[in-house]
Parts: structure tokens; sequence; C-alpha cells
């Protein structure tokens, strides 16, 4: 799943670097470990819908761990108004950040490439490396300057 970081500085002002997406903008000695340089971050909180099958829940995403060198991430999804059984949901993830480490195509899961074809095809944020994503030569460095960050997750349990 994609998800946008947009600017938000004033005036809409855009750069490639991450301080132009945060506001205000962070220091500039931002390259120490645990100061947050995007908003993918540990302890990020999240909130939106899920849409399923004509149904939407409300969902918050807390991230507890984001390691962007490693391209690996997790946290918990909170589910309301999925069953009526457990009206709210907590479920633990891990995720895999989109690059080379971990490629659009996923190997595992018994995903095939048709498989992932038809599920990143349903972001449009996808359809410019729809023809190329499973090239040997596909530039991973163009998504870490791109305005969205795409990722799996894997659900590991139930809370």
């Amino acid at each position: 799943m994609p998800v946008r970081s947009e600017c938000c500085c004033p005036g809409g002002a855009r750069g490639r670097g991450a301080a132009a997406s945060l506001v205000p903008p962070p220091p500039i000695n931002t390259a120490q470990p645990g100061v947050a340089t995007s908003l993918l971050y540990s302890g990020a909180k999240f909130r939106g819908q899920q849409r399923s099958k004509g149904n939407a829940y409300e969902v918050e995403v807390v991230m507890q761990h984001v390691d962007m060198e490693n391209s690996y991430l997790c946290g918990y999804l909170k589910i309301k108004g999925l069953t009526e059984e457990y009206p709210t949901l907590t479920t633990f993830f891990e995720g895999e950040i989109i690059s080379k480490k971990h490629p659009f195509l996923t190997r595992k899961w018994d995903a095939d490439e048709d498989v992932d074809r038809k599920h990143w095809g349903k972001f449009q944020a996808f359809y410019q490396y729809a023809k190329t994503f499973n090239s040997d030569d596909f530039d991973y460095e163009d998504l870490k300057n791109g305005d969205y960050v795409f990722m799996r997750w894997k659900v590991k349990n139930s809370l």
C-alpha cells in the first residue's frame, strides 16, 4: 500500500528533501538517530478508512518501529466495526518498505507476479511503475525521492 507524504509547507513549497514535508522543519542536525525526517517514523499515528467489499471501517495505525535503512516497520492496526463479536480489533503487523531490499514482487505468501501486479495496480501512484516494476534495472532510488512510500504488511497476530 502506498502512503502519500504531502508537503505541508507554507505556500505549498516542495523540495526533494524530507525537511520540505515537516512543519516546522527539522533542525539542521537531523542525521541523529531518533530525529524524525519524514512523516513515517517510530511512534507515528495514522487514522483513516479501510474499504473492503463495499464496506468501510475506521482504522488507526500506530507505528512501533520504522527502520528506513533496512526497509522494515512494525506496528498496530486497530479496526472498528469489523464484526459484532469484536467491535474493535487490534492486530500487530510487520512490514516491508518497497526498496531494492524488498522489491514490488513479493516472492512469498503464495503471491506471484500476477497477484502483485493486480494488488499494486489498485493504487494510482503505482501506474507509473506498472510496466517496469519487474525489471532487473528498476530504479528503486526513484522511489526514495517520490511522493509515496510503498509497503506491504503482514499481520502476525490479533491482540
